[in-house]
């Protein structure tokens, strides 16, 4: 006859606990974030007339440091186009359509 082995004990919370961000933190990050955002959103607002006819419902990647893009029809090879020329920067991706948005509700 088999003996009950013990149940292991859950433990639920953070993974890294020391790790935690002040609310000043928090607000640098969104700030930091937005102005990234919007960097990139100027870039995508200036190419989108040209864009928009012969690329609709394709992806384009923008890192706007140096200003390039990257456009295909999958999201997944726009990305990656864009990280084997950038590969330790971070890029946007915006959809190319009326309002940028990549992806369904």
């Amino acid at each position: 006859m088999n003996k009950p082995t013990a149940e292991s004990i859950r433990r639920r919370g953070r993974v890294f606990p020391e790790i935690q961000w002040t609310e000043e933190q928090k607000a640098q990050h969104r700030a930091r974030q937005q102005a990234f955002y919007e960097r990139c959103w100027a870039i995508y607002e200036q190419l989108k007339p040209k864009l928009l006819d012969k690329y609709y419902g394709w992806y384009i990647a923008i890192e706007p440091d140096s200003g390039d893009y990257f456009i295909d029809p999958d999201q997944e090879v726009a990305s990656r186009k864009a990280r084997e020329k950038y590969p330790n920067v971070i890029h946007h991706i915006f959809g190319i359509n009326e309002t940028g948005v990549s992806g369904r509700i």
